[in-house]
């Protein structure tokens, strides 16, 4: 049998951006072929902080259709809307009713976001965001969980709560192993390559819905240095190794092939090779499939429906499970 794989992204802007495709959206594809993968769109989690209720249904399913266009199958693999999955919150509660108040209070996001916002502005969904984020990963039984370095700490609070669990009850829940990605690149800000690529800070930041003039103008706009060698140096030349880093990652060649073809030539021709391979291979195929399926917006609903009803059928034995442990009545 496949291993199972559970992964999620919020849809918190009107497109994803080249560092989720790279580092993550990618070896989701791959992924469907080799393991029993569960895709979540989680909007529950995208409600923690500041949003715009007006638009986010409308980036959910925007969402939806440009995982669709990168590649994800719902013959293959089961892909869902958190909130159309009722038993996430109802495992949250018992999760909530296994963790410390300490253990909560030493996250490490929630401590950054917290001090960055102010305490007072914090609020409790920020607070339990990872118990949520445990039981998104517990209910469906994952086998394994692709995380970035920002992530590990709430996997193992999960693997914990899930430990936790079984000790206090009897065996139920699986806790779930890291999944190290062979591939996932690093994709850092193109006006700023001290920082990752974020949709916080749009200026560097190339979207997969962007269009051709639009992805082009921001990578000739993008940071390099004083000097004039295209060499990679991420310690001293922090922005010319990131075009070469994203230009290698889109185009399946090593960095140093890059290097090599573009010895004695300038950073132009670098930035200009960086946003074709970029626009033919990633963005306008993207672009254009994803606009081509939220011409039918019923019959990405539809799709969502049937990923839900799969979904459920997992996540209800296993809250049935949690339940009896528990002692509810049945």
């Amino acid at each position: 049998m496949k291993l199972r794989v559970l992964s999620g992204i919020q849809p918190t802007a009107d497109s994803f951006h080249l560092g989720n495709w790279l580092g993550a959206l990618r070896q989701w594809v791959r992924l469907q072929d080799t393991h029993d993968a569960f895709y979540c769109i989680v909007d529950q989690h995208a409600i923690t902080g500041n949003y715009d209720p007006k638009l986010l249904a409308d980036r959910t399913l925007s969402a939806f259709a440009q995982l669709l266009a990168l590649g994800l199958d719902p013959q293959k693999s089961t892909i869902f809307v958190q909130s159309h999955v009722p038993e996430h919150s109802q495992l949250q509660w018992v999760l909530s009713c296994l963790t410390g108040f300490g253990e909560a209070s030493r996250m490490t996001q929630f401590k950054d976001k917290s001090q960055k916002d102010g305490a007072e502005r914090a609020t409790v969904g920020l607070f339990t965001y990872p118990i949520l984020q445990a039981a998104d990963i517990l209910i469906y039984r994952a086998n394994q969980v692709p995380v970035g370095e920002d992530q590990k700490q709430h996997l193992e609070l999960t693997r914990d709560l899930a430990q936790r669990f079984n000790t206090t009850y009897g065996e139920t829940l699986v806790p779930p192993e890291t999944l190290v990605l062979s591939e996932g690149s690093k994709v850092l800000d193109l006006t700023n390559p001290s920082a990752k690529m974020s949709k916080s800070a749009p200026a560097g930041c190339v979207f997969l819905l962007d269009d051709e003039p639009a992805v082009t103008k921001k990578f000739m706009s993008a940071v390099t240095d004083s000097g004039s060698a295209i060499e990679f140096d991420p310690q001293n030349k922090a922005g010319v190794a990131n075009l070469l880093t994203i230009l290698a990652s889109v185009s399946g060649r090593g960095v140093s092939d890059w290097v090599n073809e573009f010895s004695g030539k300038g950073y132009g021709e670098l930035k200009k090779a960086v946003a074709q391979a970029v626009t033919q291979q990633v963005t306008e195929p993207t672009r254009t499939k994803a606009n081509e399926l939220l011409k039918d917006r019923g019959q990405l609903i539809k799709l969502l429906n049937d990923g839900a009803v799969k979904a459920r059928s997992v996540a209800g034995e296993t809250l049935n499970n949690v339940y009896q442990k528990v002692g509810f009545l049945k």
